[in-house]
């Protein structure tokens, strides 16, 4: 591999992390910018499922990954007293549909990835790692891509990776407004680390949630068992008022949760506390390309399917590890790599995004009517025939774990 290659990515989440991993094995050097001052530890559980697992598997992650999983063996539904309405258990799914047996902090994972750069032998690509910058303008030609970072630092590199999520500001510069890619999905989501509510199946390693019209309220076991993370949903219209308001996000939060039971009021005096409160629109970023000359996006920045569909995490690492493979075989050739990295990911992204919207409207009607219809509905699924109630789940949730990974041997771990 030429050492002559230098690779910026933008974004130390997963997906930058991930390919920064893989470039770097592949004796590429790379420089990452994230602009957090730190690696940001805790946040949302993550899941594993389908490729994401066997691309962990490949990169040599699975061992740390499982010391760092979560103990959360399914999910119970339960009603506004904490009674169960049904019980959903990873293992009768196969751990690879509705819940997945892999389950850890977004945090703990990303660790995983800092810690395999970490410990790189010698000969592999040389890493510039720079937290609390990003960049502020770029300028791209036929040979280069000259970067002015928010520091004041100028530099040049061969390409430049977009890894820097949902709301990409690179994404902005290079292809266009947020609004020409993104689709509002008619919900929002939020979530945070709050003290484990005493009495809750939380204590039996189960995540619960609790559903009300046009809401939902869910709480998942954290490692440290005095701890849990509140999720919240709500339908409603979008309020372009909420963004980047943490007062009025959480003021919302109140008005439409206050009254109910189960764990809602020890959440809502947990809130206003919380240390990784985040709450943001439900959205899914579809492009017509995802690369532009020098620049390409990964993850989250260019197909973004939602929480909703549980394989954010997978798309970011199925991602990583097939640009980082095309770039590695033809470092000379990006217009090659960047094809191909795009005609062998955009099934995946594309079968995870469909029926995003009709699965918020299923899982968060609007009426009790509606709702009870709903958890009828479960329960069927719950109890019925395994094979049809997978199908089912397939096709509502999108591809899965049928997708053929192509084979990198210098880029597998050993």
């Amino acid at each position: 591999m030429s050492r002559s290659v230098r690779v910026l990515v933008c974004g130390g989440g997963v997906a930058g992390n991930a390919v920064a991993l893989q470039l770097l094995r592949a004796g590429i050097d790379t420089t990452v910018v994230e602009r957090a001052p730190a690696p940001r530890p805790g946040g949302q559980g993550v899941s594993l499922r389908g490729a994401g697992r066997a691309v962990a598997e490949r990169m040599g992650l699975m061992a740390s990954i499982r010391r760092s999983q979560l103990d959360e063996r399914g999910m119970v539904v339960v009603d506004e007293h904490g009674r169960t309405l049904a019980r959903m258990s990873a293992e009768r799914f196969g751990g690879d549909r509705f819940l997945a047996d892999i389950e850890l902090s977004r945090g703990d994972l990303n660790r995983v990835l800092l810690d395999e750069i970490g410990a790189l032998p010698i000969g592999s690509g040389v890493l510039d790692y720079r937290y609390g910058d990003w960049v502020e303008e770029l300028a791209q030609d036929a040979e280069a891509v000259k970067v002015r970072f928010a520091s004041g630092a100028v530099d040049s590199f061969d390409l430049l990776i977009g890894a820097d999520g949902l709301h990409s500001d690179l994404r902005k510069q290079v292809f266009g407004p947020h609004e020409q890619f993104t689709e509002y999905l008619g919900a929002y989501v939020g979530f945070f680390t709050m003290p484990t509510p005493p009495g809750t199946m939380l204590d039996t390693a189960w995540g619960g949630v609790y559903p009300v019209p046009g809401n939902a309220v869910g709480m998942r076991p954290d490692r440290d068992p005095a701890n849990s993370t509140a999720i919240i949903n709500i339908r409603m219209p979008v309020d372009e008022g909420l963004r980047g308001d943490v007062e009025k996000q959480q003021h919302l939060i109140r008005e439409r949760l206050a009254g109910h039971g189960w764990v809602v009021p020890a959440i809502l005096d947990a809130m206003a506390d919380a240390p990784d409160f985040y709450f943001d629109e439900m959205v899914r970023v579809r492009m017509p390309t995802w690369s532009r000359g020098r620049v390409v996006l990964l993850g989250d920045a260019a197909y973004c399917g939602s929480p909703m569909t549980g394989m954010g995490t997978t798309l970011a690492l199925v991602g990583a590890y097939l640009l980082a493979g095309e770039i590695a075989a033809t470092p000379t050739n990006l217009t090659r790599a960047f094809d191909r990295y795009e005609e062998l990911m955009r099934p995946l992204a594309s079968g995870v995004q469909k029926g995003t919207a009709v699965t918020v409207r299923l899982l968060l009607p609007k009426t009790r009517r509606a709702l009870a219809v709903r958890l009828t509905l479960l329960g069927i699924v719950v109890s019925g025939p395994l094979r049809p109630v997978r199908a089912l789940l397939t096709r509502l949730l999108g591809t899965r774990g049928e997708y053929q990974l192509p084979d990198y041997t210098d880029l597998t771990a050993p």
